[in-house]
């Protein structure tokens, strides 16, 4: 069904962390992140050749998840729920629901978590508890998604801090006409189960094999950046 929704362009949400149901948000205005128009700036730069943060992906999928539902002083409500939290994990272990994490040591300083489908990510969440690390964990997700062969990163509303990386609202007719392309390889599986959600040739991991590095490893800053420079 949460698959099913986002293929329509809906998406769940609550009214708050202890909420026992969700509601279906389906924005007129929608926020997204065209891939080839990342805002790489000077400080951003600096920081990811750094190497300030140990940068991996799908290695602490529900610590991201817990990290992001909690309350802080930034953000004091969520709208992270139960029900959202059980079923992300369930796609995550599907193979849908992927996060991103950068690590300060052994402390995990912030990340992101969202959902891929098809050529669509979509993502959910982010959150950060040292500066600069959600921008670093999106400018890992860009770079991840293009190598990928990703055509829309969707981040749902526009906030100040996704403008000056780059992002763009757009009104819901075209975010479905993008929405619609991105999702154009998945066909019906014959099934009950419905559509292949995997099929579109779109690759979350394909970064993983063109870095030499396992699925769940650390990707340098160095990378990121020669992966983005080109359209920054």
């Amino acid at each position: 069904m949460v698959l099913g929704a986002y293929s329509v362009g809906v998406f769940p949400m609550a009214d708050g962390r202890d909420a026992p149901g969700v509601y279906w948000v389906e924005p007129r205005q929608r926020a997204i992140l065209p891939l080839d128009g990342f805002h790489l700036s000077k400080s951003l730069r600096k920081t990811l050749l750094s190497d300030r943060f140990r940068i991996t992906a799908d290695r602490a999928f529900g610590d991201i998840l817990q990290l992001c539902a909690e309350s802080a002083s930034d953000r004091p409500e969520t709208w992270i729920n139960a029900s959202i939290e059980q079923v992300f994990r369930r796609l995550h272990t599907a193979g849908h629901a992927h996060s991103i994490e950068c690590w300060d040591g052994d402390r995990l300083a912030g990340g992101l978590y969202g959902l891929a489908l098809g050529r669509a990510f979509f993502g959910e969440s982010m959150v950060s508890r040292a500066t600069d690390a959600s921008k670093v964990a999106l400018a890992a997700l860009v770079a991840r998604l293009r190598v990928g062969g990703f055509t829309l990163l969707d981040c749902q509303f526009m906030t100040d801090h996704l403008a000056s990386l780059g992002a763009v609202e757009i009104a819901r007719a075209d975010y479905m006409a993008l929405l619609a392309d991105s999702l154009s390889g998945l066909s019906a599986s014959g099934s009950s189960a419905g559509p292949d959600w995997a099929a579109g040739g779109a690759d979350f991991r394909a970064v993983d094999g063109a870095a030499s590095t396992s699925v769940s490893g650390p990707l340098a800053g160095k990378a990121i950046v020669q992966l983005l420079a080109h359209t920054s």
